[in-house]
């Protein structure tokens, strides 16, 4: 009895926060897109995973999820080739979440950096609850489920998966060669950052947002911090610690623009105002396709759903075969 995936399966999901903003098309739609061209790709959506932290506040769910999935749709997710669902749709989720938690040690849990760190740094919450402390069980149920073999991380998120391959290595020894250990696929994002200068982040309300209209888009460039030592117009400045030079010129100008606009502004030759009038047009010009397709999304709400579902169905199908396999290799099959 094995699971292995010759298709080199890829597990993803991101937790619905609503509307999507260019440090998520950046680190991880753009990725996406990639990967659905050449893996068998399993998008979900991490609403249980968002009730782990949010558990007080679950009234915006469905429409945050409408809206996030709308953007994945917009950016180009295909549900033609990709599997798109929602994490709560999948019951199976759940049970193979218990069953791993019989053979998880608290202490790999307890060792988790981001639970001491959030611990810590969170203080209008409580997080000392079993949800929290447990996800990484979830979240290794979220994969090892479809049996992926591949799970596209940042280099942070890096110990989270290595504890998913722990528990997955601990099922394989009491119960068998069920599931192959989760790879991991390192993603290099480039480095987004907000309005304010700090990582663009809803929660900081500096981010730049796929749907914004154009309009905003450029008074949001328009209006962003620069190098702090360019008081004045004929202040020089340093594009290296510039938000706009980093997050913007990095990302979408060519070498000549930038260039142009590192060599104008150590010396004082163009203003900040004419760095940015450079850029604005490049950004608007990756949005405004993004934007007209997620209208045109919005106006047939009920095939977001549809998509969902039919998601749904697919995801079942698979963790439901491997559930029965699990449950024969726990003798749970009577």
């Amino acid at each position: 009895m094995t699971g292995r995936n010759p298709a080199g399966r890829v597990l993803s999901g991101m937790r619905p926060s609503g509307r999507l903003h260019l440090g998520h098309y950046h680190g991880v739609l753009q990725n996406w897109l990639r990967l659905q061209t050449e893996h068998d790709c399993f998008f979900f959506v991490a609403d249980w995973h968002a009730l782990t932290t949010e558990y007080s506040t679950p009234q915006g769910l469905r429409e945050n999820i409408k809206e996030m999935v709308v953007d994945w749709l917009s950016a180009g997710i295909d549900p033609e080739i990709s599997t798109i669902f929602v994490q709560s749709h999948v019951k199976e989720h759940a049970e193979l979440m218990v069953l791993l938690s019989m053979i998880t040690p608290l202490s790999w849990l307890e060792r988790n950096p981001t639970y001491k760190e959030q611990l810590k740094e969170v203080k209008d919450r409580d997080l000392h609850t079993y949800g929290f402390l447990g996800y990484p069980v979830l979240q290794t149920a979220d994969i090892i489920i479809y049996r992926a073999e591949n799970v596209p991380v940042g280099i942070d998120q890096a110990p989270h998966l290595e504890l998913s391959r722990e528990i997955a290595r601990r099922f394989n020894y009491f119960y068998g060669d069920i599931f192959p250990e989760p790879k991991t696929i390192l993603t290099s994002s480039p480095k987004v950052l907000g309005t304010d200068g700090r990582k663009m982040s809803k929660s900081y309300n500096n981010a730049v947002y796929l749907s914004d209209p154009p309009e905003v888009v450029e008074r949001k460039i328009r209006t962003m911090m620069t190098d702090p030592a360019r008081k004045r117009r004929t202040d020089p400045g340093n594009p290296d610690i510039c938000p706009v030079y980093i997050t913007f010129h990095t990302i979408y100008s060519d070498e000549p623009t930038r260039e142009w606009v590192r060599a104008g502004c150590t010396t004082a030759d163009i203003g900040c105002i004419e760095c940015k009038k450079a850029v604005i047009p490049r950004v608007l010009s990756l949005l405004e396709p993004l934007r007209k397709r997620r209208e045109e999304i919005l106006r047939e709400e009920d095939m977001i759903w549809r998509i969902l579902r039919e998601g749904r169905d697919k995801a079942s199908g698979v963790a439901s075969e491997t559930m029965k396999d699990v449950r024969k290799a726990m003798g749970l099959d009577y």
